[in-house]
């Protein structure tokens, strides 16, 4: 027997957003940690003396984790205590951070940033289902959850600006050295501000077969891709450690249709829509994160941005998105979410194909400001109706198996996209290398070739949210958002 205990609705609204803030703070954190490193990875990389092909670990370590254990963190959440499990997330993210400024060997970053990555997938279920559970489904929660997609639209592009500057002016540690007092205050203020919720249940199970063979699985998968290059696809090893993450991945669902508890029940996908919802997550993850990664690239290796001018090159997507974010929850309030999701991310993909044009000897507001545009102003347009269709119809004890959910999705997709566009981008640049292109231009004709992926993977989510969302399913929320309150407005 099940029973469901509630953070108490009779709070007043002003330390409900009190709480809410030191919340977003900590998701905030998480999520810029996701890009920050991007425009510092050409300095990392000398400083700590990376390979070329170990380079993308910086980024795509930190995503596997953080979505391999998001599902894991969620149901921590749900059973042990959110606040608690919060707290416990707060405290690795911090410690993991300062381990990663400290860092003086490539291996030893690579081992940090997966350490942190788990102490993101701790805390960013925990604090989602806090915020399911603070207010009402209706006008309130979907205010909350408009603020809470429209962190995540604008995080990812302000972690690259902030990464320029810090790289810039005080060195590449401090994008790391930056979440330590942030941490830190987060952990002393969540006990007073936030409350507190769990399930209470006879007996706590925890699918940590499941956790292993999901996680494993991604990141085998994940380092089959990088080594392709090398190696070649049709390699012995190559085959083999994608027949081992196949094996992996195959038996983590194997293992969620027998465990008592299991990590992720399969039924929840009965709910089209949050099926759908994670299907766009992660095609929009695979696209604009790689295309983050691609771009950053471009800019500092072949066009020879500083680390501060990649930043704040990225500030034209950034402030798009902010701008638009507003617009977006609107839309979703008068017209659909579907219909503004597909719009996302068709300017994602259209924005991502349209950046392919930029030559060898670009210039940003010639050949990258508009994709830039089009593409920060699809973030917003996608990110905010994929987290309230991720959470539409959702009840309040699987809050943390949803959240968990719909950001693995995202994650995944973003760290297994990274993969792969470095993938084609290496690849193409050895083979034009081979045919006997300068580098400047070789390294531009393998972006190219990562862009093009990227942004038909981004439009490959248009069919998908067609397909699979569902409009029934996101009547209610609809219809609650169709008469807010003056404040929700």
């Amino acid at each position: 027997m099940t029973a469901v205990i509630e953070l108490p609705r009779t709070a007043t609204p002003v330390h409900r957003w009190r709480a809410f803030a030191v919340l977003a703070v900590a998701y905030f954190m998480t999520i810029v940690d996701l890009t920050i490193v991007n425009v510092a990875l050409p300095t990392i990389g000398r400083k700590l003396h990376f390979s070329e092909a170990n380079l993308q670990w910086i980024v795509t370590v930190y995503g596997v984790s953080f979505g391999g254990f998001l599902l894991l963190g969620g149901r921590a959440a749900d059973l042990l205590g959110r606040r608690r499990v919060l707290m416990v997330g707060l405290a690795i993210f911090t410690v993991a951070s300062l381990a990663c400024g400290l860092a003086t060997t490539d291996s030893f970053l690579i081992a940090m940033r997966g350490i942190q990555g788990l102490g993101a997938a701790i805390v960013l279920p925990a604090a989602l289902s806090i915020v399911m559970n603070m207010f009402s489904e209706g006008a309130e929660r979907n205010k909350a959850l408009g603020i809470w997609g429209g962190i995540g639209a604008s995080g990812a592009t302000i972690g690259l600006i902030a990464g320029g500057v810090l790289t810039r002016y005080l060195g590449w540690e401090y994008i790391f050295y930056l979440n330590v007092p942030v941490g830190a205050l987060a952990f002393l203020l969540a006990p007073r501000i936030v409350p507190e919720s769990r399930l209470a249940t006879t007996r706590r199970r925890f699918d940590l077969s499941g956790g292993i063979t999901v996680t494993g699985g991604l990141l085998l998968f994940v380092y089959a891709l990088s080594k392709a290059p090398q190696d070649g696809w049709a390699s012995g090893r190559t085959i083999a450690l994608l027949a081992g993450a196949a094996a992996l991945i195959a038996a983590f669902l194997v293992i969620e249709t027998r465990v008592e508890a299991p990590l992720m029940p399969l039924r929840i996908f009965r709910l089209r829509t949050l099926a759908g919802a994670n299907a766009v997550g992660l095609l929009l993850g695979g696209s604009f994160f790689a295309f983050i990664f691609v771009g950053t690239l471009y800019m500092q290796q072949v066009l020879g941005y500083s680390a501060l001018k990649t930043g704040l090159a990225w500030l034209a997507a950034s402030l798009t998105s902010m701008a638009f974010a507003g617009l977006s929850q609107a839309l979703v309030t008068r017209i659909s979410a579907k219909l503004v999701m597909a719009i996302g991310m068709g300017l994602i993909g259209g924005g991502i194909l349209w950046a392919t044009q930029a030559p060898a000897h670009g210039h940003f507001w010639n050949d990258l400001a508009g994709p830039f545009f089009v593409a920060g102003a699809g973030t917003a347009f996608a990110f905010i109706p994929v987290s309230i269709a991720g959470l539409a119809g959702v009840r309040e004890h699987e809050a943390g198996l949803a959240s968990g959910l719909l950001n693995t999705s995202q994650q995944i997709g973003g760290a297994i996209g990274v993969a792969v566009a470095s993938t084609v981008a290496a690849s193409h640049f050895n083979a034009l290398t081979r045919a006997g292109a300068a580098a400047p231009a070789a390294l531009t004709g393998g972006f190219h070739w990562a862009m093009w992926v990227c942004g038909v993977v981004g439009l490959a989510a248009v069919p998908v949210t067609f397909l699979l969302i569902r409009r029934d399913e996101l009547a209610k929320a609809a219809a609650a958002m169709a008469a807010p309150t003056a404040e929700a407005a």
